[in-house]
């Protein structure tokens, strides 16, 4: 994971932490896997207090309990690739080289943030390090993604994209339709983009039972000839087995694959959520009991990698790092009125337009 003072880039690793010969990462691996896990959840616990008092605008959604998710199939990532997702996106810019530092002055609409301060939670955005974008419409990005996809076997490269939404975007118009031309283009070999559903069982406050007659998602894709799988989305393991093997598949064969990752969100749908009136206190419990750090965590233990007072010290420096961002942010200047101008027109566009 990248230290809070230093830009690590992602890019210049490629292959690294595989899940490798089937029986899973080495030990070394692993705990580095559960140190990028950990430090994403301090991150959102930290970023939910920031907005409840007051100090980071716009909406805040937070991926705490998902983030085996995200840690599986971006260990997958190589130089090249595009990497697409909805409004949590906190993880991916993390998990991808961005700094604590960075995204959480985002948060705080800093003009040290990822992108100046003028994107926020739901749209972080580091094309150097291969994230194009969290984006706030439901189901918006979709398309973008195929589009990426096609773009990138049209310059004959071995690159894909993995494109990350939720289960309430799945009944969108345009889930449908990039599915389908996605479909149409990977009968060609023509559209190496791999759809990651993270179906953490609500759309905002509706579960998915209230949403579709068709509850399994995944068959969805049956639609537009795209082949498909499930994996548990809250077993780090099953996650990499999953990612190795279905993203080398889309990269020899240029076709799209989808994934369903069952999984669930410990905290509220967004950070003003506060009641939860749509799912019982015992339902959180019961899926806290397979929280996918907790489960790293025993695994490490039954291995003998750590023991209990290693993990406190993992823990103890993760909790600095993740201070320190919120430090960094709270002390960083707010943007200048005249970067409201800057990255809007490209170059050699009519300066007569831009207000005084």
């Amino acid at each position: 994971m990248a230290t809070a003072q230093s830009r690590s880039k992602k890019g210049a690793e490629p292959g690294v932490a595989r899940a490798g010969n089937g029986h899973g990462p080495d030990d070394a691996t692993l705990l580095e896997f559960y140190r990028k896990m950990l430090e994403i959840r301090l991150f959102e616990d930290a970023a939910q207090r920031g907005f409840r008092t007051g100090k980071i605008g716009g909406y805040l959604h937070l991926y705490s309990g998902q983030e085996a998710v995200a840690t599986g199939f971006l260990s997958t990532y190589r130089p090249g690739d595009r990497i697409i997702t909805a409004y949590r996106d906190h993880a991916h810019a993390l998990l991808l080289g961005a700094t604590p530092r960075e995204v959480m002055a985002e948060l705080y609409g800093k003009a040290t943030g990822l992108v100046k301060g003028k994107g926020g939670s739901m749209h972080l955005f580091d094309v150097e390090n291969g994230l194009y974008g969290g984006y706030g419409i439901v189901g918006g990005h979709i398309p973008l993604g195929v589009g990426m996809a096609y773009a990138l076997r049209y310059e004959k490269t071995d690159n894909i994209v993995q494109l990350s939404f939720g289960d309430g975007a799945i009944h969108n118009g345009a889930f449908h339709e990039g599915a389908n031309l996605s479909g149409l283009w990977g009968r060609e070999g023509m559209n190496p983009c791999l759809f990651i559903l993270e179906n953490n069982k609500y759309g905002m406050g509706t579960s998915v039972e209230r949403a579709t007659a068709m509850t399994d998602l995944s068959a969805k894709f049956d639609s537009y000839g795209i082949e498909h799988e499930d994996v548990d989305g809250n077993d780090l393991f099953a996650v990499l087995e999953c990612a190795e093997r279905v993203t080398q598949r889309v990269r020899e064969t240029g076709k799209p694959y989808a994934v369903e990752a069952i999984t669930y969100r410990i905290v509220p749908h967004g950070a003003a959520d506060f009641l939860e009136r749509y799912r019982s206190k015992d339902e959180i419990k019961e899926w806290r009991q397979r929280d996918p750090i907790g489960q790293v965590e025993h695994r490490l233990l039954e291995r003998g990698a750590v023991d209990e007072a290693q993990l406190a010290e993992i823990r103890a420096e993760a909790k600095a790092t993740i201070d320190d961002a919120v430090k960094f942010a709270e002390e960083s200047p707010e943007p200048p009125l005249a970067e409201l101008y800057t990255d809007v027109y490209g170059e050699g566009a009519d300066s007569s337009r831009r207000p005084e």
